[in-house]
């Protein structure tokens, strides 16, 4: 294990990109199907990898406002993915670890009773404090930024009250800080609406491997890279 004692600054946020399931089965000559298996299997297990080493909160980007133009097949098994994940092993860990799970999207729009599952588990975690799970699902960051400003015109909020901090209070989790650093496997280079309004001053850190193959050593590269940069916010 890496001495932990040199790193003297560690991400509160750390935003994950999960990329590169397709492409990890299509270069294996398996079915894409079994990209998102594995890659859902590794989402279950980077929570621990990162909370042990003193990360407070976790983002996962799980699935895009764009990512319903897929094949019906593939959609369809995310779908089921999801639903397990908030129905049972998002339970089961943050039952076992003390992990608060919110999930930051348009939860509404998810079909049968997904957004009622959503909304179950945030309330049953929301007193957890070990570490928080953030999950983006049927989320996008532009569609993130169009909600606020209809919630804001809904609550009638006045043309002088509108400001940047007005409108952080109305994102999904505005809570939230922003992440320190964001991380997208599989080499593209690209946020694709992840956290737009959130990622303004977020360090990037982009890795050639697929999320499959993402390991806990991974999670240590990313944070003494994290460690190693100077940020200065504009400054």
């Amino acid at each position: 294990m890496p001495d932990k004692k040199t790193q003297k600054n560690t991400p509160v946020h750390v935003g994950l990109i999960m990329d590169g399931n397709r492409r990890w089965a299509k270069e294996r000559n398996l079915p894409t199907l079994e990209g998102h298996r594995l890659g859902y299997e590794k989402m279950k297990t980077a929570p621990g990898w990162f909370f042990s080493r003193g990360v407070k909160i976790l983002s996962f980007y799980a699935f895009s406002t764009e990512n319903w133009n897929r094949q019906p097949a593939e959609v369809n098994y995310l779908m089921k993915l999801l639903q397990n994940a908030v129905e049972t092993n998002l339970r089961e860990l943050a039952k076992k670890n003390g992990y608060k799970i919110l999930i930051s999207g348009r939860i509404e729009e998810l079909p049968g009773d997904l957004p009622a599952k959503c909304l179950e588990i945030i309330q049953e975690t929301k007193a957890n404090n070990y570490g928080i799970i953030n999950i983006c699902l049927n989320y996008g960051g532009r569609a993130e930024i169009v909600d606020a400003a209809r919630k804001m015109i809904k609550n009638k909020v006045e043309l002088e009250q509108v400001h940047e901090g007005m409108i952080k209070k109305y994102l999904y989790n505005g809570d939230l800080p922003d992440p320190d650093i964001i991380v997208r496997t599989s080499g593209e280079q690209r946020l694709s609406g992840f956290l737009t309004w959130q990622s303004v001053y977020s360090e990037l850190f982009f890795m050639k491997k697929y999320w499959p193959d993402f390991e806990e050593l991974d999670a240590e590269v990313i944070l003494r890279e994290y460690d190693e940069r100077k940020r200065n916010f504009g400054g």
